[in-house]
């Protein structure tokens, strides 16, 4: 296949790399262009602006950052839109609003080209080693057409049906879950340390009896060991994810009083200044509650 891929950051690098192993023709484009200095060196053509990354391609994936990133991209000046031929796919992986969502399968329809919503749930070492999961939503013949490439880079595939709009509400319903779960993980164990039991015989506890999921060994030792940077995924993003959870709450009319209570976690360390840091550090805000030492 001939795939565009626009935007190289943590997570687009790793993806792009895996399709690229995998045989598939690839232009890349990012705005800062060094980052896409090494897979240029692999063999990727590197793509001026988006519409030139989408030019000729079959498909075109984004891997971008929010609403704002992704909606320039694909539908300002030099867009993918504009260079996307009728009959070709746009893959969108970002996280972003159902809303958005919307608004790019409304607006690739009237230009007659193809637009599907492939969200996916893994950190940047899952996307380099092809170990994300996948959830795409939208027309079945486009996710069978676009099989080939979302198989390059994930270990799973799940569609959750015709509507694009879908994937990105699993998506940020599935990131509410593990922020959740570092609220509560954070809670045990300030509570345990208060009480003399180390909050890394805790993690051996959960993680070698009922709570043995990735996301309960994984964050729980960056909570225990405090490996909050370099980042794998930003604070900003975590907030960006969780407001737009909250919005679609809103939109459902679905009261979500945990994820208030974790946006009000995010917006504190924030505030402390945490922004480039993981989002796992937010941790440490039930350590203040505690008034336990950082």
């Amino acid at each position: 296949m001939k795939i565009g891929f626009v935007g190289l950051g943590p997570m687009g690098a790793g993806m792009a790399r895996r399709l690229l192993d995998a045989g598939h023709a690839l232009s890349v484009h990012n705005r800062t262009a060094s980052r896409g200095d090494a897979l240029v060196e692999a063999g990727a053509r590197r793509a001026a602006t988006p519409a030139d990354a989408a030019r000729d391609a079959d498909l075109v994936f984004s891997m971008l950052a929010d609403d704002p990133a992704v909606e320039s991209m694909t539908l300002g000046a030099d867009g993918i839109a504009e260079g996307l031929a009728p009959g070709a796919v746009h893959v969108s992986s970002s996280t972003i609003s159902v809303a958005l969502s919307g608004r790019l399968a409304a607006a690739h329809a009237e230009r007659n080209q193809g637009y599907l919503s492939a969200t996916v749930l893994g950190r940047p070492p899952a996307a380099a080693s092809g170990e994300l999961f996948v959830v795409v939503a939208g027309d079945p013949a486009l996710q069978a057409r676009m099989a080939p490439a979302l198989e390059a880079i994930g270990q799973r595939i799940f569609s959750v049906g015709d509507d694009p709009t879908r994937s990105n509400l699993v998506k940020l319903s599935l990131n509410f879950l593990i922020f959740s779960t570092i609220e509560q993980m954070s809670e045990v164990f300030a509570l345990n340390e208060k009480g003399g039991i180390a909050p890394a015989t805790m993690l051996e506890i959960l993680t070698g009896s009922f709570f043995t999921a990735p996301v309960h060994r994984n964050y729980g030792k960056l909570i225990v060991e405090r490996s909050f940077d370099p980042p794998g995924g930003a604070m900003t993003l975590a907030a960006k994810d969780t407001d737009l959870l909250l919005e679609a709450g809103s939109a459902l009319h679905v009261a979500l009083p945990m994820g208030s209570l974790v946006r009000d976690r995010l917006i504190a360390s924030l505030a402390k200044g945490e922004a480039g840091l993981d989002f796992s550090a937010f941790s440490r805000r039930a350590r203040e509650d505690a008034g336990l030492p950082d």
